[in-house]
């Protein structure tokens, strides 16, 4: 008996070292991660002027979910919080003190929103870039020229607090961050025309990839405390919300704007602070397109 209990303390203990080297690998892994240099070529878009571009711009910055983070005024804000072990902060990027884009040339704006690069070369972890990448020259000219009349405002740096398990995860590449998932090679977007399309709605559907994944098919969000829901699957299969609960337009708008299920349910995690501001336009391609795709 006595030899059976040394060998299960050997084994328990033989485990712990292992897991004990693994976090510290991970730990280590994490920070070259964050730290490395990302070369992305890039050129500056042009930032209108004019009454129509600056209306889209602020409607962009509201409901693209730029505001969700970085509030509706620009100075940033915790917008994830759970306990001590996590806090998720946008920075200030409005010209007022503790901006983090202070210095920023317009190619660094370029280069932060559709590549999640920051002017040094490394990547922006928590930046949603792949929710942005294909925003069209026009559309991120018009956000640029909206988030330039932002009134100065005091404001903080942005604020990553995960837990251990997110760090080692990072590290070992279980976790991506958005400059890890983009194509930097891909030319801008084509312009798309504004309409009930499947097209635009395919145009407006990028903002859900970040959360729902490149192929829409739902899951654990990477990096998410760890009391987040999965996000809901809306490509076609096997749960798809869209076959069971969003068949109709009208019920998907409704969703969108009241932030809750057909069946009464509050829904948590969903960035209904923007969804709520789409127009009927964005809001019906959008569900035009997703009824448009098909299984495989």
């Amino acid at each position: 008996m006595e030899v059976w209990v040394r060998r299960g303390l050997w084994a328990v203990g033989m485990l712990v070292g292992c897991v004990a080297i693994a976090v510290v690998v991970g730990l280590q892994l994490a920070g070259r991660k964050a730290a490395r240099k990302i070369e992305v070529v890039t050129q500056a878009v042009a930032v209108p002027t004019d009454a129509t571009s600056l209306a889209r711009g602020r409607y962009l910055f509201e409901s693209r979910g730029c505001a969700e983070c970085h509030g509706s005024n620009g100075a940033g804000r915790v917008f994830a919080e759970e306990g001590t072990s996590v806090k998720l902060a946008a920075p200030n990027i409005t010209r007022g003190a503790g901006s983090a884009t202070t210095g920023y040339q317009p190619v660094d704006w370029v280069r932060a929103i559709r590549h999640g690069v920051k002017p040094d070369g490394r990547p922006l972890r928590i930046m949603p870039s792949e929710d942005f990448n294909r925003l069209t020259d026009a559309d991120l000219g018009a956000l640029l020229a909206h988030v330039a009349t932002l009134p100065p405002a005091s404001g903080g740096a942005a604020v990553l607090q995960l837990p251990l398990s997110a760090r080692v995860l990072y590290g070992f590449g279980q976790i991506r961050d958005a400059a890890d998932k983009i194509d930097h090679t891909l030319p801008p977007q084509q312009a798309i025309a504004e309409g009930l399309t499947v097209e635009h709605g395919k145009y407006v559907a990028n903002m859900c990839l970040g959360c729902h994944g490149p192929k829409l098919e739902g899951g654990k969000i990477p990096g998410a405390p760890p009391d987040w829901p999965a996000a809901a699957r809306l490509a076609p299969g096997e749960g798809s919300v869209m076959a069971t609960r969003y068949r109709d337009a009208d019920a998907f708008l409704k969703m969108l704007r009241s932030g809750t299920s057909p069946e009464g349910r509050k829904l948590a995690v969903m960035p209904f602070e923007s969804l709520g501001k789409f127009n009927d336009t964005d809001a019906r391609a959008l569900h035009l397109y997703l009824a448009s795709l098909k299984p495989g």
